[in-house]
């Protein structure tokens, strides 16, 4: 992770579309950017928090030990996003991992700043609030997936919640570049069973590959599996 210069807008991210105009001086001055290469770590699991991190381009995935040595994708963050909230509270450290999924360039706010902007921007709090609550259902419709859906049916959400956040190309294929095993790590299985999943995918027709680039031809059959699934659960 590299640290570069005037590489944020100031005013694309979570934090600076959300503060009120005349605290962006504060903010140009105090925050800091980083780029990061593929792999590039911006913290990791019970690290001590030292602040905020704002994705301005790229794709950041946030994850979790699980199982020993496997990893649990908990998401994906994309330009606009905040990162390293989960590290606030009583417990100041990074309850998960950041790692760029590919070249990536994010702004980074210290954490005694980043609660100044919280007491003078009562929008960014409400904000804030808003983000927490959201992300904590989600958080609970995901544990409750891992628990209940079937393998298959995880894997069919998972590819169902990657085309919703990050679209499709110009080949009509998911617009995100991503390896087999972190699909895997998302769906909470394993990389042998994400394979003989794919492959009856595949095979049926319900997907397409090309290298990184996966291809969801048949939508509806996908949100069967998931809606099947829910039903005799």
């Amino acid at each position: 992770m590299k640290e570069c210069n005037n590489l944020c807008d100031v005013k694309s991210c979570f934090l600076c579309s959300r503060v009120i105009p005349d605290w962006l001086p504060a903010v140009s001055q105090r925050k800091k950017n980083f780029q990061l290469k593929k792999g590039d770590q911006l913290f990791t699991e019970a690290e001590a928090v030292s602040g905020i991190f704002f994705v301005f381009s790229g794709t950041v995935k946030v994850h979790k030990k699980w199982d020993n040595e496997k990893e649990l994708i908990i998401r994906f963050a994309k330009p606009g996003d905040v990162i390293g909230h989960l590290g606030l509270g009583k417990n100041p450290v990074y309850p998960v991992s950041a790692t760029a999924l590919e070249q990536a360039s994010v702004c980074f706010i210290d954490l005694e700043f980043f609660r100044s902007c919280l007491t003078v921007n009562p929008g960014l709090t409400y904000q804030m609030m808003d983000f927490f609550a959201s992300e904590l259902q989600e958080s609970h419709e995901r544990m409750r997936n891992l628990a209940h859906m079937s393998v298959k049916a995880r894997i069919a959400n998972a590819l169902l919640s990657l085309k919703a956040q990050f679209g499709a190309d110009a080949n009509g294929a998911i617009d995100l570049n991503i390896s087999r095993q972190d699909i895997a790590s998302y769906s909470g299985t394993t990389y042998e069973t994400l394979f003989k999943v794919f492959t009856e995918f595949t095979k049926t027709g319900k997907l397409g590959a090309n290298g990184k680039r996966i291809n969801v031809l048949d939508t509806p059959f996908l949100q069967m599996v998931v809606t099947d699934d829910n039903k005799k659960g």
